[in-house]
This record gives structure tokens, sequence and C-alpha cells, in this order.
């Protein structure tokens, strides 16, 4: 009998992943070419960052951001969870998957995390910390 092989603590999987990918391509494609009948979410950029899936591919979580803050994101995830039946069928039409995933949108806080970063990088605190690294290594 073959171990059950289920990831604890190590991370997505290299499909988890690559599924993810084909349906971050496959939706931003999808609202590029505004195939969704909305004029309301056709007229709003919508950027997909990432998608991330559960171990058995059910569930797609859709991280978005709608470009140059033209829209509140909240807008953007409240008409994209509207439309969700018919993306998840144009996801499920380019995609050759068992069962077409559950897509569940949240918005896209990595723009956000960077900014914080960037904010903590610049502290002179930490400057002077990365300073101090920097002469230790010499």
């Amino acid at each position: 009998m073959a171990a059950k092989r289920t990831p604890s603590g190590q991370g997505p999987s290299q499909r988890q992943l690559r599924v993810g990918e084909l349906i971050r391509r496959t939706l931003s494609d999808v609202l590029n070419r505004a195939e969704i009948h909305d004029p309301e979410l056709n007229a709003m950029p919508i950027t997909v960052g990432e998608v991330s899936c559960s171990p058995d591919l059910k569930v797609a979580t859709v991280y978005v951001m709608p470009l140059l803050g033209t829209a509140p994101v909240e807008q953007a995830v409240k008409l994209l969870a509207k439309h969700k039946g018919e993306l998840r069928h144009r996801v499920a039409a380019e995609l050759t998957l068992k069962y077409a995933p559950d897509l569940r949108f949240r918005p896209d806080e990595t723009f956000d995390r960077l900014d914080e970063t960037r904010r903590l990088f610049s502290d002179p605190k930490v400057q002077r910390d990365i300073g101090g690294q920097a002469e230790d290594e010499e």
C-alpha cells in the first residue's frame, strides 16, 4: 500500500503552481478581451496577480487588483464574483481538468506589502544595520 502524499507545510506542489498559472493566464486573457458581457466590468482594467489552488485543484483563489487605482478593489472583486460562473465556464473550456475549479476572488495585497517593505528598508536604523553587515563581510 502506497503512503499518502499529503503536503504538510511544504507549500504548493508543482501541479498546483502549474494549474494556478494556467488559470491566471486564462482569466487575464478573458478580461483583456472583454469577453464577459458586463460593460462595467469591461471598462475596468484588472490585473490578475496570482492564482493559488487547493491541493485537490477544486478551489482556485484569484488575487486581483484594478490597474492604477481606476476603481476600488472591493468593486472589482464584487463584479468578478458576480460573474464567477461565466468566468469558471471560460476557464473550464480552456483547461483539461477533471473538475472546473471554484473561483474565489480576493484583493491582491502584494503591492501594499511591497510598499511597507520599502518603507522599512528606508528606515535609518535598518540602513545602519545593513551598512554594518556590509562592513563585516569585507
